[in-house]
């Protein structure tokens, strides 16, 4: 059930990272700029913190078999919608509305913690985010390949026809949960905020995350731009073949958990900011275009991925220990936060981009970096 899971998270978390490797098909499709098609994964990050925010509360409400099964189906139909749009506007709608309702990961992970002895929430959070990391990984690939044989429009047919076979799957294997709230829906919409007011560990994995996610989606929403730009004109497939480099993330993870189990989040955390403040340095070489521009990429990319999604284990693990009987409203709360920093990330990379080329997307994911990593040192030396 666990493997089950996991690849339904990646099935769901694949929907809203394809766009980033077919953004610059998408410019070409439908004669707009590069910069202003990649609003589409902007549009999906999001729409998926208010999916998070809005839907994944009902986890506490409702039981998962047929919540879940219901938003990968409206997933499903969204993306199908997406593939049909005739212009950007609604092609960024359709986007949009495919993340608000592709938040099967944020309601899993919870479900998931609950069925498992405390000592193996780590283990199990990393293999639900290897299955995830396993979907952005084959998400852009596969995007970028479809689309630069078939088109932009093909990747989203793809991905809604999986989505809808995943929700018949698992409204049939998932298994029965009894909601632990009966707490009407404005309630638990109030929870999520008030636990980020009451809980400061909350409040803390929420700071991390944002900044850590917000270098994530920079450096690949700038990768996709620069790929295709002058400095190396290739197409879209290149960033695809660039995220399978970092297929072992998806071998990192489970140990970062177990790390997480034996050393406690806070060990981690400090590794994972020093990290990505490295990859900014590597990433940084990627300018210099040819071969070894191409080596620093995957390097960088690489290293930035693990770090990223090592200190996301770390993370999940500190706030399920806070209270048992609202797990899915803390997740709320930690995910919507995330990705709000994910959107901001992938904005503040395309204008970055847009004055300042590759060393300004650099620039900001060291300084978001450097951010979380003052914010940890100041709690280390508090503490």
């Amino acid at each position: 059930m666990v493997l089950l899971l996991a690849v339904a998270c990646g099935v769901a978390v694949g929907n809203i990272y394809f766009p980033q490797a077919i953004s610059p098909l998408v410019a070409a499709g439908l004669h707009v700029p590069p910069g202003t098609a990649a609003l589409i994964v902007t549009a999906a990050q999001f729409g998926y913190a208010a999916g998070i925010f809005l839907l994944v509360p009902l986890g506490d409400r409702f039981p998962h078999r047929p919540l879940i099964a219901a938003l990968l189906s409206v997933t499903g139909l969204s993306l199908l919608a997406a593939s049909a749009a005739p212009g950007l506007p609604p092609l960024v709608a359709a986007s949009a509305l495919v993340g608000v309702t592709t938040v099967v990961a944020p309601l899993v992970a919870p479900m998931a913690a609950g069925l498992v002895a405390d000592d193996r929430r780590g283990a199990v959070t990393g293999t639900l985010l290897a299955g995830s990391i396993g979907g952005m990984l084959l998400s852009r690939a596969a995007g970028g390949t479809l689309g630069e044989w078939l088109g932009w429009r093909a990747p989203y047919v793809l991905a809604g026809a999986v989505s809808l076979l995943m929700a018949a799957v698992l409204a049939r294997t998932l298994p029965r949960t009894a909601p632990p709230s009966r707490q009407p829906y404005p309630a638990l919409l109030a929870a999520s905020l008030r636990l980020l007011r009451d809980e400061p560990e909350l409040r803390r994995s929420c700071f991390y995350q944002a900044t850590a996610f917000g270098a994530f989606t920079a450096v690949w929403t700038g990768a996709a731009l620069l790929l295709t730009g002058p400095a190396y004109g290739l197409g879209a497939q290149a960033v695809g073949v660039l995220a399978l480099v970092n297929v072992a993330t998806m071998l990192a993870t489970p140990a970062a958990g177990r790390a997480v189990d034996r050393r406690g989040p806070d060990a981690v955390n400090l590794v994972c900011f020093l990290a990505i403040l490295a990859s900014a340095a590597v990433l940084a070489l990627g300018a210099t275009g040819g071969v070894p521009g191409l080596a620093a990429l995957a390097l960088g990319t690489l290293l930035l991925d693990v770090a990223m999604q090592s200190g996301m284990v770390a993370n999940q693990v500190r706030i399920w220990a806070l209270r048992p009987e609202v797990r899915s409203r803390l997740n709320t709360a930690y995910m919507m936060c995330a990705f709000l920093g994910g959107g901001l990330g992938s904005w503040a990379a395309t204008r970055a981009h847009t004055h300042l080329a590759w060393p300004g997307v650099c620039t900001l994911i060291a300084t978001l970096a450097a951010l979380g990593l003052a914010r940890h040192l100041l709690h280390t030396r508090k503490a």
